[in-house]
């Protein structure tokens, strides 16, 4: 029986700041991070003690030294919000980690609430920028110079699901998924490969397989084992192949049946064998043919179309879920994807309000046929990218929303509830109720342990092993009862 569904994501942002000749977009990302001010304080410390980089999937470590910054470089790069996120500076980006969630909608929630931080901060920091210079910040995944940053999604898996196992399926679906889950992209940064249009802005830029690394010879299926829970029970499935999205609806679907298919594996009720010849090629081939007509060469030598393989990860969810009971999130999602794979059955461009690429693409072809631009220009390119300006005036992403063009999951109510307050039905509720009610007190926090400093005594670490703990039916009562850290650990019995 697959276990209860937990999930994450995190957003590393692009960066710019115009009309400033000395750009360095390290220093301009502690700006932003440090732009957003809940700590009063300012001396909460991200747990690095708690990490594990090195840790490959696979049963092995990693040769390399893990990388601690000191204390002060620690608190500069690194806050932890009341709503249970973390929002830190990584290389060189903005990154937000949304809390933990248990199901696709509230993914939506607290991902949306992640680019509503972003933005309050980027308003924050321009305060703070010389006359004339402004900073931008695009929820996108490519500088068009050869470099690519990440979105990731973190699904808690069971220990006892081999590695192996999860692989096989993911490689075929991983690479055919971006039909409805990719962002789209002006042209290609393989000169090998050129394309007008693409629907994906990560595909180019995967080389192997199965790997380790995250920056260079990015692999489809990442092999990181940093669990943040009980190594002995969990892993976390660290997954890089995905795409930046804006559109509620295509993020939804993205996590939600991800979710699902990694449930799926866990309960071994993956009946087809739909490995790919070449799954590094036939993802960048998918993503640069926006027809869907393309046939990828299956390993037992027949062909079959990328929505044919969806179609097939779907028809075996179908088997799966008639003899189960599913959440109304769930059966949502399910009705939603099959309504996707329909529709792009059909035609593609009938999801021009729901899924990201088919949005961008009809807003740039209405654009080009208006200004009768190629899809050269770099006006086109520009578009392109304003399509995912965090800015709300200027987000072209943001205008077809208040137009009403765009579909939607959530409210904005339930996003900027979810800006200040974590998700309630996961450890999430604990950390970031600590983190206000007990600021001063709070010591150093990582995703599955909060510490706590009490005067002169010895720093208190409280272990949160378990994911779905430390919820507020487990520890609202506990926390009202508790004026202090102090008498929060003496209640608890620590």
């Amino acid at each position: 029986m697959a276990i209860p569904t937990v999930m994450g994501t995190e957003i590393e942002f692009g960066i710019m700041v115009k009309n400033d000749p000395d750009f360095d977009p390290i220093s301009s990302c502690v700006l932003i991070v440090n732009a957003y001010r809940e700590d009063p304080d300012g001396k909460i410390l991200w747990d690095y003690d708690q990490e594990n980089p090195l840790a490959d999937a696979r049963g092995f470590q990693v040769e390399g030294e893990k990388y601690t910054p000191n204390q002060q470089e620690n608190i500069a790069r690194n806050k932890t919000l009341i709503n249970g996120a973390r929002f830190y500076v990584d290389h060189a980006h903005p990154e937000y980690s949304c809390p933990e969630v248990t199901n696709a909608r509230d993914l939506v929630i607290h991902e949306k609430a992640g680019e509503v931080v972003i933005e309050i901060s980027r308003r924050e920091a321009n305060g703070l920028l010389p006359d004339g210079a402004q900073m931008l910040i695009y929820k996108n995944n490519s500088d068009r110079k050869g470099n690519s940053y990440g979105c990731h999604e973190n699904y808690l898996m069971d220990r006892r699901t081999s590695f192996k196992k999860i692989v096989e399926p993911l490689l075929p679906f991983f690479s055919t998924r971006q039909i409805w889950c990719g962002a789209g992209k002006v042209g290609s940064e393989s000169r090998n490969h050129p394309c007008d249009y693409q629907l994906s802005q990560r595909a180019d830029f995967f080389e192997t397989e199965v790997a380790l690394d995250t920056m260079v010879k990015r692999p489809i299926v990442n092999t990181r084992d940093e669990p943040h829970a009980d190594r002995e029970k969990y892993r976390r499935l660290h997954v890089i192949v995905g795409d930046s999205n804006m559109s509620e609806f295509t993020i939804y679907l993205r996590n939600g049946v991800t979710a699902m298919i990694l449930s799926m594996i866990e309960d071994g009720a993956i009946s087809k064998d739909l490995s790919l010849r070449d799954p590094v090629r036939s993802i960048r081939e998918v993503s640069h043919d926006p027809s869907l007509q393309r046939k990828l060469i299956m390993e037992d030598g027949s062909e079959r179309t990328a929505l044919e393989i969806q179609n097939d990860f779907l028809e075996m969810v179908l088997a799966w879920t008639s003899s189960r009971s599913l959440d109304p999130v769930q059966k949502d999602v399910l009705q939603k994807w099959q309504e996707v794979l329909e529709a792009l059955d059909r035609d593609p461009m009938e999801l021009d309000t729901k899924i990201d690429w088919v949005i961008k693409k009809r807003l740039i072809e209405r654009y080009m046929s208006r200004k009768d631009l190629a899809w050269g220009d770099s006006q086109v390119q520009m578009l392109d990218l304003q399509y995912h300006d965090s800015r709300p005036d200027k987000g072209l992403y943001h205008l077809l929303v208040r137009q009403g063009k765009i579909a939607r999951i959530v409210t904005d109510e339930e996003i900027q509830h979810a800006v200040y307050h974590p998700p309630r039905d996961t450890r999430a509720y604990f950390r970031g109720e600590c983190l206000r009610r007990y600021p001063s007190e709070v010591f150093g926090v990582n995703w599955d342990s909060i510490s706590f400093g009490l005067g002169d005594e010895t720093i208190r670490r409280v272990m949160m092993a378990e994911p779905l703990k430390g919820t507020s039916e487990f520890v609202e009562e506990l926390l009202d009862r508790s004026a202090t850290a102090e008498a929060l650990l003496e209640n608890m019995g620590s």
